[in-house]
């Protein structure tokens, strides 16, 4: 029979703590590490993921540190656990906080893919248990956020994880910032990739204590090989997917494993997916969802299966086999937890064959291969009972869909694009409601137009209703004034100075004056004037060539008149007289209408 935690050694409040939980009994290398632990000693612990060793390293921190308090100091921690996955440094919070908070100790979580100013503040607030993964915390030093020089217990849980990832250098570096003579716990499930240079570096002398060997030959856990064509791989994993219970598949890449939690999804399966291209954000809701039984597949990769805590998983499917057997163990460790049943299936085509067989051979495992199909009978007992199709949103895709719908709304509400904006010119109060008549996309041109003329400091011709027409008359008006540009503001009395530089007069309501200084009414009339006179000196030279003159000059004026009166056109036929009249004083002889503009030397423009 399993021993209490309180025959252990461990305080009573602790053990109370967990027996809220309805843990009473310590799991095997719980029993084989307390007893050092709680005294101080330093620990190499050697156990599978769900042997319980999340709570053999975290009973002593806080029962350590709660036996003997010390004030708290912003940005120095005095106990460090670090964890190779965002997943498992949240999971580890979960089980430290309960008993940390009976003890009024304060615990914080940093890694990487979140701001950092939450992590900051609560680093300044005091903390007595950090919960890191290297990169992050790191950062955190280097910024001089953390502290680590009253460090007083340290932890280094899967080190044979962070070795895979490439973090034991960081993780030398941040612990020579730590004080010597701590005490440090490491737990691993090998001793390879350097985690032994580890040990031997921080270890004083540990207690060496290894409850599981580093294989997959769990009593409550039962491996099937499945091989199958290339054709049909995709149905079977449908079918593996489609039990009633809670279940696990992993894939080697993170596009794999979206596009598989999607057609799973599109099947009537509801599934999520777990992988490094999430925000922290969608990770935490995609694992709320399928611990809250929402969805009851998780499509994973290797680096997201260290990090998935969550009882009840009765079949983990490798639809890829991963490239070496500590993967495999890691992946299949996420069922048969804490004594609990559990099946794990390898799918494999033929080309595969030979490479499963021997990742298994190194994980110290004999399980033949199978060929089935889809609808083999022991695919069917593997499955048990399945569940019925529903219709399935993963929750980052229904929160984006959420906020998608809000947007339209809040358009809707607003009235159109200029109104949700606020407009460039046009008040929310005065803007005409949207019309549902044909009439609708005039009048939004019309709005856009108007927007675009205040914004610009004149006021648009209200008489004009068209941004076509406006254009048009833009257009006209450009050529017919050559280098000089008339904006349609001229027609409601707005003033503007000349291209010779006279100054800037204020815009909004003044009237413009052209190149010779005068108004433009006063223009007008002066050119009507000399229209006559032009008339008169005509007829006394030659009657008919006279009437030629001024009936090409009316002609020229007239077609430069867009709709509406503008001047423009006017001015346009007056400098026509103007140069006709020049050629008759010459000889009579009309050579032709010239061109508004002035020569490019004087500067002059119309």
């Amino acid at each position: 029979m399993s021993p209490s935690f309180t025959s252990l050694g461990v305080p009573a409040i602790f053990a109370q703590v967990l027996a809220d939980q309805g843990i009473e009994t310590a799991f095997p290398i719980q029993e084989a590490t307390l007893p050092t632990t709680l005294k101080g000693g330093d620990v190499l612990g050697r156990g599978q993921t769900g042997s319980g060793k999340t709570l053999a390293f975290s009973l002593p921190v806080v029962a350590r540190l709660a036996a003997n308090p010390k004030p708290r100091k912003a940005r120095f921690p005095r106990a460090l656990i670090m964890a190779p996955t965002r997943e498992l440094a949240t999971q580890i919070a979960k089980v430290v906080e309960p008993m940390a908070q009976a003890a009024d100790l304060r615990t914080a979580v940093v890694f990487g893919g979140v701001s950092q100013l939450r992590q900051e503040k609560e680093l300044n607030a005091g903390v007595d248990i950090l919960i890191a993964c290297p990169g992050r915390l790191e950062d955190l030093l280097k910024q001089r956020v953390a502290d680590l020089s009253r460090v007083e217990i340290s932890v280094l849980d899967e080190a044979d994880h962070m070795a895979d990832l490439g973090f034991l250098p960081v993780v030398k570096r941040i612990l020579d910032q730590a004080p010597r003579g701590i005490q440090h716990m490491l737990f691993s499930a090998t001793l390879d990739n350097g985690v032994d240079k580890l040990v031997q570096r921080y270890l004083d002398n540990p207690t060496v204590h290894s409850v599981d060997a580093p294989s997959a030959s769990v009593n409550t856990m039962e491996h099937h090989v499945f091989m199958v064509s290339n054709d049909d791989k995709k149905e079977l994993v449908r079918t593996l997917a489609s039990g009633s219970g809670r279940r696990i598949m992993f894939m080697r890449t993170k596009h794999h494993a979206k596009k598989m939690a999607v057609w799973l999804s599109k099947c009537g399966i509801p599934t999520v997916d777990l992988h490094g291209n999430l925000s922290q954000n969608a990770r935490d809701r995609n694992l709320a969802a399928f611990s809250a039984g929402d969805a009851r597949v998780l499509v994973a990769t290797d680096v997201a299966a260290r990090g998935v805590h969550v009882d009840g998983v009765e079949l983990v499917v490798h639809i890829d086999p991963p490239a070496e057997h500590k993967a495999y163990l890691h992946r299949s460790g996420r069922t048969a937890r804490a004594g609990s049943d559990g099946t794990v299936v390898t799918i494999a085509t033929p080309d595969q064959q030979s490479d499963v067989k021997s990742l298994l051979k190194a994980a110290g495992l004999k399980v033949p291969i199978v060929k089935v199909t889809p609808n083999a009978q022991i695919v069917s007992d593997v499955v048990g009972e399945r569940a019925e199709p529903v219709a399935y949103v993963a929750p980052q895709l229904r929160s984006t869909a959420t906020v998608r719908k809000d947007t339209l709304n809040d358009s809707d509400a607003a009235g159109g694009r200029g109104r949700r904006r606020g407009g460039r010119g046009t008040s929310k109060s005065n803007a005409p409601a949207r019309s549902n008549s044909s009439e609708a996309p005039r009048n939004r041109d019309e709005n856009r137009g108007e927007r675009r003329a205040e914004g610009r400091g004149y006021a648009a011709t209200s008489t004009r209703n068209s941004v076509s027409e406006r254009r048009s008359e833009g257009r006209s008006e450009n050529r017919g004034e050559g280098r000089g540009y008339a904006a349609p503001g001229a027609r409601t009395g707005e003033r503007r100075n000349d291209s010779r530089g006279n100054g800037s007069a204020p815009r909004g309501g003044e009237r413009r004056e052209d190149s010779r200084g005068g108004n433009r009414s006063d223009r007008r009339a002066d050119m009507r004037q000399d229209d006559r006179d032009v008339a008169r000196r005509g007829a006394g030279r030659g009657n008919a060539t006279a009437r030629n003159n001024a009936g090409q000059r009316q002609g020229s004026g007239a077609s430069s008149r867009p709709r509406g009166g503008n001047t423009v056109g006017e001015a346009l036929g007056a400098s026509k007289v103007e140069a006709a009249n020049g050629a008759s004083r010459g000889g009579g002889r009309s050579r032709g209408p010239r061109r508004a503009s002035a020569p490019a030397s004087n500067g002059r423009s119309y």
